[in-house]
């Protein structure tokens, strides 16, 4: 390491579900070719972290988690090329977010507009520590970034609760919407608001959707949605029958143009399935953790002309389409109030337990 750039930091180990955080300052190894240096400033707890936590979703342990970051540029390895995806320079000091992958550009799956299923994927918040391998977390101090990942820098102004989330929740319901095609003129429904939820109503709203329903099982977050774009909401607690109905009476009896799943329901994507008309589109991203499998009317499917997609993660032109939606609209709709409370890095165990006992939105942590 050279000039001021740090020997060692403080990250919180995670074990597994059921153990304590461990809070330990470790070495900070030399970058290498590609690689660069980010200082992490600012994290947010997001819903799979949550999962891991309590054991839904494995990973492989002692891991660093946290993977919505904000951070600050350090250093450069003289091989980074120093631009970020929009052709901007980077230099220390910038205010940054990056994918929350890297991977080979040119493996087949990054060639076909897939880089989050490259090969050599790496996936940060989702890593084994390894010997020196050991700040690729947002719950730490610092972070090494490889190449093959998307920087962007970040505008000064965006509040810090904001800029977290784009690098997880926003980018991938910017290729939700980007998968469900044109939403301009659409009627559409989503299911599960949180994050997610939220963020799809705001960003269906800008893109012209005719008309944006939301719900929820949580009557706290279905008044969340109405401030977010939604412009009904339906609580999914009640008789389906009933529920499906006043959907179809929206709708002028016609039925829906597009579903987004973002609860990982099977409850929620079945009947969300259902409600879908002639020509009618499904896109589900919430699905993420071990759940029953789906019973799903196949006939229905096929006279319906109905059509089914799933997405994982994101792409570089999601994560980009990502952040121009927020830096156009986080001040239209009330991003900034999506973390109800921000803890720091030696009270972590505390912030996951608020989370799970509360159901904010997000939880914020300071670094």
């Amino acid at each position: 390491m050279k000039g001021n750039i740090p020997q060692t930091g403080k990250l919180a180990l995670f074990y597994g579900p059921g153990q304590d955080f461990e809070l330990k300052e470790l070495g900070l190894r030399p970058l290498l070719p590609g690689e660069l240096l980010v200082k992490n400033i600012y994290t947010t707890i997001c819903g799979s972290d949550i999962h891991t936590y309590c054991g839904l979703r494995e990973e492989p342990c002692p891991t660093v988690l946290g993977h919505e970051i904000v951070g600050e540029v350090l250093e450069l390895h003289p091989d980074h090329k120093g631009l970020d995806l929009n052709g901007k320079a980077l230099q220390p000091g910038d205010r940054i977010t990056w994918t929350i992958f890297s991977s080979d550009p040119g493996s087949a799956n990054a060639l076909r507009g897939m880089p989050q299923k490259g090969e050599g994927l790496f996936k940060y918040g989702h890593a084994r520590v390894d010997g020196a391998e050991v700040f690729h977390g947002g719950l730490g101090a610092y972070c090494i970034l490889k190449p093959g990942t998307g920087i962007i820098r970040l505008p000064e102004d965006m509040p810090l609760p904001v800029a977290a989330t784009l690098n997880c929740s926003v980018s991938t319901v910017a290729g939700a919407l980007r998968m469900a095609g044109d939403i301009k003129g659409k009627r559409v429904l989503i299911t599960g608001m949180g994050h997610l939820g939220i963020t799809c109503a705001a960003m269906c709203r800008e893109a012209g959707a005719e008309w944006v329903a939301a719900a929820d099982v949580e009557e706290k977050r279905l008044k969340e949605a109405l401030a977010f774009g939604a412009q009904d909401v339906f609580d999914m607690t009640g008789d389906k029958t009933l529920l499906k109905q006043s959907l179809l009476e929206k709708t002028g009896g016609r039925g829906l143009d597009l579903v987004f799943d973002m609860s990982g329901s099977p409850d929620a994507m079945e009947f969300s399935l259902d409600c879908l008309g002639i020509g009618g589109t499904a896109v589900w991203i919430g699905a993420v953790f071990k759940n029953r499998p789906l019973q799903i009317d196949a006939e229905r499917v096929i006279r319906n002309l109905i059509t089914i997609k799933g997405l994982h993660n994101y792409n570089f032109g999601d994560f980009k389409y990502a952040v121009a939606f927020m830096e156009r609209c986080w001040q239209q709709y009330p991003f900034a109030g999506a973390v109800e409370k921000e803890f720091t890095l030696d009270a972590i165990g505390e912030a996951f337990e608020y989370a799970i006992a509360r159901k904010p939105l997000r939880v914020g942590v300071r670094l």
